[in-house]
């Protein structure tokens, strides 16, 4: 459908893990699963493969944020180097804006994209206290709670099953990678999860 729509070049927002070959989580083989049939239509193409958003900490963990003063998951000591967004949202804009010679670099390309640093969701919980002005905990819980945690907010068993397996790759340290692909494509360093708190800072209070 696209091809006879006319649609010239695609760009696609995939998870990081489809920058391996053969994705162990059932998130990067649905997403590689994708990127295929992209590829075998012969439409040229990006795929922006990012980790673990920085806004997922306004939607799973604000509630308790702001009544308990204090978030759970299962991740440990564990690292990651959560991205923004609004990176996201810059780089696909700057691939797609271009023409000629510059979209050329970008063509059928898989881009890792990350944040500027990796963090632990406890060095997370501290940079949060520091911009709110009020101690935020962070609370590690065991795979059976989250998973209780999660069904109770009415998720399929399918989304809990794919978001206790990404976050055990956190917790085993294997997500904490950083690339400078944001700052090579739209020309600035990433956003800090410090600025991201602190422009979402109504959010938290």
């Amino acid at each position: 459908m696209a091809k006879d729509s006319g649609v010239s070049y695609i760009v696609k927002l995939s998870v990081q893990e489809t920058i391996d070959p053969e994705p162990k989580t059932m998130l990067g083989r649905l997403h590689k699963h994708e990127e295929k049939i992209i590829e075998e239509s012969g439409i040229p193409h990006s795929f922006l493969c990012p980790t673990g958003f920085m806004q997922n900490f306004v939607t799973f963990y604000r509630y308790t944020i702001k009544m308990q003063n204090a978030f759970f998951n299962l991740t440990g000591d564990g690292k990651a180097g959560f991205i923004d967004v609004r990176e996201i949202a810059s780089v696909a804009s700057k691939i797609l804006l271009s023409e000629g010679p510059s979209l050329n670099q970008y063509e059928n390309q898989s881009f890792n994209l990350t944040g500027p640093e990796a963090l632990s969701f406890g060095q997370i919980a501290d940079i949060i206290s520091n911009v709110v002005g009020r101690k935020i905990s962070y609370i590690n819980i065991t795979e059976t709670e989250s998973r209780e945690n999660m069904e109770k907010l009415g998720m399929e068993r399918w989304l809990v099953d794919a978001i206790i397996e990404i976050n055990g790759i956190i917790k085993a340290g294997k997500a904490s990678e950083i690339t400078p692909v944001v700052e090579n494509i739209t020309g600035r360093k990433p956003y800090t999860f410090e600025q991201f708190v602190k422009d979402h800072i109504a959010l938290f209070n």
